[in-house]
C-alpha cells in the first residue's frame, strides 16, 4: 500500500510540474500576443531619442568604456546603471533598429510574468489564483506604457529583479542563512541599479512578513517585539534604498518641481486623487495616455475630499479584517507603500500621473481582489465554474485592450494623436506632435502646435526650443532668437540652444555674440561636438583677421573629429579649414581628401564636391574663407 501511495504522490507531483510549466508556456505566449506587435514599431520621440539613438554613448554599442560610463555618470536625469548597459547591448545586437529593442522588452516582462506566477504559487500555495494574477499582471492595458515604450526598459528590467528578489527572499525564510541573506541583498541591489523605484522593497517584504509568509508572533504580547525583529532584519536592505534614494534625488534635481513651482498643497492634493485614478484605471482602464498633464490648483475640493474618504475607508476596512482577510491588508499597503515614490510628492515632471507608475504597485490590488473574491465565493456551489467563467472574460476584455493600447505606440504621431484625444490641455502631446511637423518639414502645422503648448503652458521650455527651430527653418530669424532666449531663460544650462542660438545670431551677422554662445556650450559640456566644430569653423574661415585664429581653430576640429569618432565629413571639411588657417596645408590636403571618400561612401555627392573645390585650394597654400559668415548666410 505505500508503495502505490508514493507511486501515487510522485505521479501527482510529475502532473503538477506539467501543469506549472503549461501554465508558465501560456503566460508567455499570452503576453506576446498582446505585445509582440511591438517588433514591428518605431522608436518614439519622447525620451527614446536621450535614452537610446541620439545618445552616442549608448549607440556605440556595449564596451569596458561605455560599462564604466554607466556606473559613474548620470544617464537621463537617472543612475540606473543596468538599465542603461541593456541598452548598450540592445544597440551592439541590433543598431538602431527599433523592433530589437522592443523584443527586449517583451521578453523582460515576460520573465517577470512568469516569476510572478512561481512565487506567488510558493508563498501562498493557491495555484489558479496565482495563475491570474499573473496573467492580469501580463495583460493589463496600464502596463503597456512599461513594455511597448523603449525608454521604460527600466520598468520591465527591474520588474524581473523585483520577483527575483521575493523569490530569493521566499528562499531565506525557509532556511535563514547568511549566504541567501546576501542572495536578497545582492539581488535588490541590482534593482536599484535598474531604476531606484524599487527603495519600497523592504517595506514590500515586511507585509510578505504578514501575509502570506507568517513570520509574525501569533501572541499579541509578543508581536510588537516580533516586528521590531523583522525591521532590523531589513536593515541592510533599507540602507541600499536610502543610499538609492539620496542618488536619485541629487541625480534628478533638474527635472524636480520645487514648491515654489508648485506648492506642497497641490501635490499633496493630486497625490491623493492619483491614487483613486488608478484604481479606477485597474477596474475600467479606457483613455489611457502617454502623458496626463498635472492638474495644478485646479482640482475641486469636493473630488479631493472623496479621495481622501475613499482612501481612508479602505485603510481602516484593511485594518478591521487583518485577521479574516491578511491579503487585504498585504495587498491595500503593497499598492499603497509602492506608489509613495512616484505619487507627486516630489515632483518629477510635470505629470499629474503616469500608467507606468503602477506597474508593480498594482499587483497588490490583484492579489488583495483575487484571494478577496474567492473568499467571498467560496460557499458557491459552481464556484470554480463561475470563476473561471469570469476570469476568462476578465483576461480577453483586458487582452484585447492591452492590444488596442498597444497599437498607439507604433509610432510617435500615433502616440501624441491619441494623447490629444482622450486628454485637455496637453502641453507635451503638442510640442511632440510639433516635432514630428517639424521633421517632415511640415513648417506651419509645426508651429501651429508647439504656439498652442506654450499658450497652454509659457513654462514649457522644449516647446520654446522647437518652436524658435520651426522659425528659424522658415528663415523668421528675429521671432527664432526671441524663443531661443526664452528657452535658455528657462534652461539656462541647456547647450543645444545655445548651439543653435549661435547659428541664428551668425545669420544675423553677430558673430562675436554667437562665439560667446558657443563657448558658454564648451564651459558646460567640454566634449560637445557641435560648439567645437562650429568655434572651429569660425576661427579658422572668418572674413575678419581680428576673429581667426588657426591655433585654436585646429585644436577645437580634432576635438569635434575626435567626439565624432571619424564618421562625419562635414567635420573633415571644418578641420582642413582649421589646418588650412593654421598653415599646415599637407594636412589640410590629407584631411579633405579624407572627408571627400567618406562623403562619397555615404552618398553625400554635394559636400564630396565641396571638399575637393577645397582641396584644390589648400593644395595651392590658400586658406578657406567663408564670406557668408559676415552677410548674414548661415556657418558649415
Amino acid at each position: 500500500m505505500h508503495g502505490v501511495r508514493a507511486q501515487s504522490i510522485a505521479a501527482h507531483r510529475t502532473t503538477s510540474r506539467w501543469v506549472v510549466f503549461g501554465v508558465c508556456i501560456c503566460l508567455a505566449l499570452l503576453t506576446w500576443a498582446v505585445f509582440g506587435q511591438t517588433l514591428r514599431h518605431d522608436f518614439v520621440n519622447y525620451d527614446d531619442p536621450r535614452y537610446v539613438y541620439q545618445n552616442t554613448r549608448i549607440t556605440n554599442g556595449l564596451n569596458i568604456a561605455g560599462i564604466a560610463w554607466a556606473f559613474t555618470h548620470i544617464h537621463a536625469e537617472n543612475w540606473h546603471p543596468l538599465t542603461t548597459i541593456t541598452h548598450m547591448l540592445d544597440c551592439q545586437l541590433y543598431g538602431l533598429r527599433a523592433g530589437g529593442h522592443h523584443s527586449t522588452n517583451v521578453l523582460l516582462h515576460t520573465i517577470g510574468v512568469i516569476l510572478l506566477f512561481i512565487v506567488l504559487r510558493q508563498m501562498t500555495g493557491a495555484f489558479w489564483q496565482s495563475a491570474f494574477v499573473a496573467t492580469v499582471f501580463a495583460v493589463h492595458p496600464l502596463h503597456v506604457e512599461s513594455v511597448a515604450w523603449i525608454a521604460e526598459r527600466k520598468d520591465v528590467l527591474s520588474g524581473v529583479f523585483f520577483m527575483l528578489t521575493l523569490l530569493a527572499y521566499l528562499h531565506y525564510t525557509r532556511a535563514p542563512s547568511i549566504g541567501r541573506y546576501l542572495t536578497v541583498a545582492l539581488v535588490v541591489a541590482l534593482g536599484l541599479m535598474s531604476k531606484p523605484m524599487l527603495v519600497t522593497l523592504p517595506f514590500v517584504l515586511l507585509l510578505l512578513d504578514y501575509w502570506p509568509l507568517g513570520r509574525f508572533e501569533t501572541h499579541r504580547s509578543n508581536t510588537g517585539r516580533r516586528l521590531l525583529q523583522l525591521v532590523l532584519e531589513k536593515i541592510p536592505l533599507i540602507a541600499l534604498s536610502a543610499v538609492s534614494s539620496i542618488v536619485t534625488f541629487l541625480a534628478q534635481r533638474g527635472a524636480i518641481g520645487w514648491t515654489e513651482q508648485l506648492p506642497m498643497s497641490a501635490r499633496i492634493s493630486n497625490a491623493l486623487v492619483a491614487y483613486v485614478i488608478y484604481i479606477r484605471q485597474m477596474f475600467w482602464p479606457a483613455r489611457l495616455a502617454v502623458f496626463y498633464p498635472h492638474p495644478e490648483n485646479r482640482l475641486p475640493v469636493l473630488e479631493i475630499s472623496l479621495a481622501f474618504i475613499v482612501l481612508v475607508g479602505i485603510t481602516a476596512a484593511a485594518f478591521v479584517f487583518r485577521k479574516k482577510a491578511p491579503y487585504f491588508m498585504t495587498g491595500w499597503l503593497w499598492y499603497l507603500g509602492m506608489l509613495v515614490p512616484v505619487i507627486g510628492l516630489v515632483q518629477v515632471g510635470w505629470q499629474g500621473h503616469a500608467d507606468r507608475y503602477t506597474y508593480l504597485p498594482q499587483i497588490g490590488l490583484y492579489i488583495a481582489v483575487t484571494w478577496g473574491v474567492t473568499d467571498l465565493t467560496h460557499s458557491w456551489r459552481f464556484q470554480r465554474m463561475a470563476l473561471g467563467v469570469a476570469a476568462l472574460i476578465v483576461v480577453g476584455a483586458l487582452s484585447w485592450r492591452g492590444r488596442l493600447q498597444t497599437s498607439y505606440w507604433r509610432d510617435s504621431e500615433t502616440l501624441f494623436t491619441h494623447a490629444l484625444a482622450v486628454t485637455s490641455n496637453n502641453d507635451v502631446a503638442l510640442n511632440n506632435l510639433g516635432i514630428i511637423f517639424l521633421d517632415k518639414g511640415q513648417l506651419d502645422d509645426a508651429i501651429s502646435k508647439l504656439q498652442a503648448a506654450i499658450d497652454l503652458r509659457p513654462e514649457n521650455a522644449p516647446a520654446h526650443d522647437n518652436l524658435a527651430k520651426a522659425l528659424l527653418k522658415k528663415g523668421q530669424v528675429t521671432e527664432a532668437m526671441v524663443h531661443y532666449r526664452k528657452f535658455l531663460e528657462l534652461e539656462p544650462a541647456s547647450v543645444e540652444a545655445r548651439n543653435t542660438l549661435g547659428t541664428a545670431l551668425i545669420q544675423q551677422g553677430h558673430v562675436r555674440e554667437a562665439m560667446d554662445l558657443w563657448q558658454e556650450s564648451l564651459a558646460i559640456q567640454p566634449e560637445n561636438g557641435n560648439a567645437a566644430s562650429n568655434l572651429a569653423w569660425v576661427f579658422a574661415t572668418c572674413p575678419e583677421d581680428s576673429i581667426r585664429d588657426g591655433t585654436r581653430a585646429a585644436e577645437l576640429g580634432e576635438t569635434a573629429l575626435r567626439i565624432s569618432g571619424g564618421k562625419i565629413p562635414m567635420i573633415y571639411k571644418v578641420l582642413a579649414a582649421a589646418y588650412a588657417e593654421n598653415g599646415r596645408f599637407a594636412d589640410a590636403v590629407e584631411t579633405a581628401k579624407r572627408g571627400a571618400e567618406l562623403a562619397t561612401t555615404q552618398g553625400n555627392p554635394a559636400l564630396a564636391t565641396e571638399l575637393e573645390s577645397n582641396l584644390a585650394l589648400y593644395q595651392s597654400g590658400t586658406p578657406l574663407r567663408d564670406r557668408s559668415i559676415t552677410n548674414g548666410n548661415s556657418s558649415p
